[in-house]
């Protein structure tokens, strides 16, 4: 019930905030599309901690600033490979085992990885990862364990990985 009544009320605050009108034809058509929209996803069981967003945005406010700083630092790094006249690239495939518990924070881990130039992500298989690094000795598993840590804290909340 508490994720149905977040889901509701962020739904009626993005509602509004992106109508900006509170005639009465529009305020009836807002809470008519709110109760489909709630009624849609409670019929495809979509009301649980993956499903309602309101739960993380502390957790997505407190990571997003660290992956940026991460994403300018690895774009460094692949600006100053391009730049030099000989290529000294060492490509490399490299397995992880991540702490996320819930398929979201999987995913997001992923994508940070695939968002810092220099490295992708190439499968997810249960708790492991398949990623790609254009330098081997940047590509270390250790390397990742920071970025995993924090995204499963993000996401799956206080005590993932622990």
């Amino acid at each position: 019930m508490a994720y149905f009544l977040g889901l509701l009320i962020a739904l009626v605050g993005f509602w509004l905030g992106m109508s900006g009108h509170f005639t009465p034809l529009l305020l009836g058509l807002g809470a008519v599309s709110l109760a489909l929209t709630l009624i849609l996803a409670y019929r495809l069981d979509l009301l649980d901690r993956e499903g309602v967003p309101y739960v993380r945005i502390v957790g997505f406010a407190l990571y997003f600033p660290w992956l940026a700083k991460e994403i300018v630092k690895a774009n460094w790094t692949v600006i100053r490979a391009c730049l030099r006249a000989e290529l000294d690239i060492a490509p490399t495939l490299v397995k992880l085992k991540t702490v996320c518990k819930s398929d979201l924070a999987k995913v997001t881990f992923a994508n940070s990885i695939t968002l810092t130039p220099g490295t992708v992500t190439v499968e997810i298989e249960g708790d492991k990862l398949l990623v790609h690094g254009l330098y081997e000795q940047d590509s270390q598993p250790e390397a990742f364990i920071e970025m995993d840590r924090r995204s499963a804290r993000a996401i799956d909340g206080k005590g993932a990985g622990a």
